[in-house]
């Protein structure tokens, strides 16, 4: 017999019922779903049904132009042996697949154009999209940047985000991977107004209630920490459940607002660590994606090596860190982002496939993981799966594991059934 009554535990499910629901509501997990590990800003102008291939083919060419990938590869610090594997497969990935994730820009890569050119500049660019996905030369995440909320240019974003959803929806079903960015923020009451702004586009256009998702851009010191003393950032996830799907780091604008001085504006910069840190904390376990910023050092001219090293290394830094996704601007990036992402894998997934064999298998190893671990090991497996940097038969070899299973490790609530 027990000491605690059924009343007792009636009144402690009483009590916690509450934060039941707010773990099932507010903190999901992560859906599982492929995560970019880039987003290419390109002025919203500048798409084309051929945009793609283009930047991938002048990839290659600059890689070829010094010295190939596998030099690449030993600039950035890889033995000769990942060198080559990495190699020939940046080269297959720049060949299909150089951009994951593109955002057409209408924001500060676009400026102001006046209001005709913009309006005829957004329907074209929702047109441009439609006919690269039905061409099949699409990347599979695509959307645009719009003006920001601030007083001055909210109209106008507004006005930019119906045109280009509106015409996209006219030429038939969204693309899987639509993704809309809101720039500049500084309160919650603009992620709010975002949340209202779609949902009455998804009202109009006969769309699926939550079919317009969209990311925060992190820019603002006031985001970080309000005027209150709290932190706007990580109420976001809360005021507008399942509404956002990634906060990335804006580089500049956010250091600029604190002052750093050019010279010393960076990825690595301590402000730019303290922000990305309340960032993770702010969306740990909501399902809320993060993606870290960009360099503006483009290897070009006779600064193409200095300028891989210094992404490279940034790349892998972003990745040790739990930042999985990053921004770039130039074609010339590419080589240098997929090289240190691939390497980044390559390097970790022996040690962590046996790990995760062993945990699988129940084997006793010099390492006892428990399951927390196990999704991370898993989730890293994944990540290099889905990027093309390693290969599933490379993980049933070394985990002894397929993908379906592998996913089930990384994303365990998946296979579970919701409790409420």
């Amino acid at each position: 017999m027990g000491s605690f009554s059924a009343s007792d535990l009636a009144h402690i499910e009483s009590q916690l019922a509450a934060t039941d629901e707010l773990l099932d509501r507010n903190y999901p997990g992560d859906d599982g779903s492929r995560q970019p590990i880039h987003t290419v800003y390109i002025p919203a102008d500048r798409f084309t049904e051929t945009f793609v291939a283009d930047w991938g083919a002048q990839a290659l060419a600059t890689a070829e132009a010094h010295g190939g990938l596998e030099k690449l590869g030993q600039l950035l610090g890889q033995e000769p042996d990942l060198a080559a594997a990495v190699a020939s497969r940046v080269a297959a990935k720049l060949a299909s697949e150089p951009i994951e994730d593109l955002r057409l820009d209408f924001e500060d890569g676009y400026g102001d154009r006046g209001d005709e050119q913009e309006d005829a500049d957004a329907v074209a660019a929702a047109n441009a999209v439609a006919a690269a996905v039905a061409a099949g030369t699409a990347p599979p995440f695509i959307g645009i940047r719009f003006k920001c909320f601030e007083a001055p240019t909210r109209a106008r974003g507004l006005r930019t985000l119906d045109l280009f959803v509106s015409t996209l929806a006219s030429a038939g079903e969204l693309p899987a991977g639509l993704i809309l960015t809101l720039p500049k923020v500084t309160t919650v009451a603009q992620v709010q107004a975002m949340d209202y702004a779609v949902s009455r586009l998804e009202e109009v256009l006969g769309l699926p209630a939550g079919r317009l998702r969209f990311e925060v851009q992190v820019e603002t010191p006031q985001l970080i920490i309000g005027a209150d003393g709290t932190s706007p950032v990580a109420q976001l996830p809360h005021v507008v459940p399942g509404r956002i799907s990634a906060l990335h780091y804006g580089t500049y604008d956010y250091s600029a607002s604190l002052g750093i001085s050019a010279e010393y504006q960076s990825m690595e910069h301590p402000v730019a660590d303290f922000a990305k840190e309340v960032m993770q904390l702010a969306v740990a376990g909501t399902g809320i994606r993060l993606s870290d910023g960009s360099t503006n050092i483009i290897p070009v001219g006779d600064a193409v090596e200095d300028a891989w090293k210094l992404h490279g290394r940034l790349v892998r830094r972003s990745l040790e860190n739990g930042y999985y996704q990053g921004w770039d601007l130039h074609a010339a990036q590419l080589p240098s982002r997929f090289s240190a992402s691939y390497a980044f894998y390559r390097e970790g997934l022996p040690a962590a496939a046996l790990r995760l064999r062993n945990y699988v298998e129940r084997t006793e190893g010099g390492v006892m993981d428990e399951p927390a671990t196990a999704r991370a090991l898993a989730g890293f497996v994944l990540r290099g799966v889905q990027c093309g940097a390693v290969g599933t038969d490379e993980v049933k070899a070394l985990a002894g594991v397929e993908l379906s299973q592998l996913t089930a490790l990384a994303h365990p609530r998946l296979a579970q059934p919701t409790s409420h």
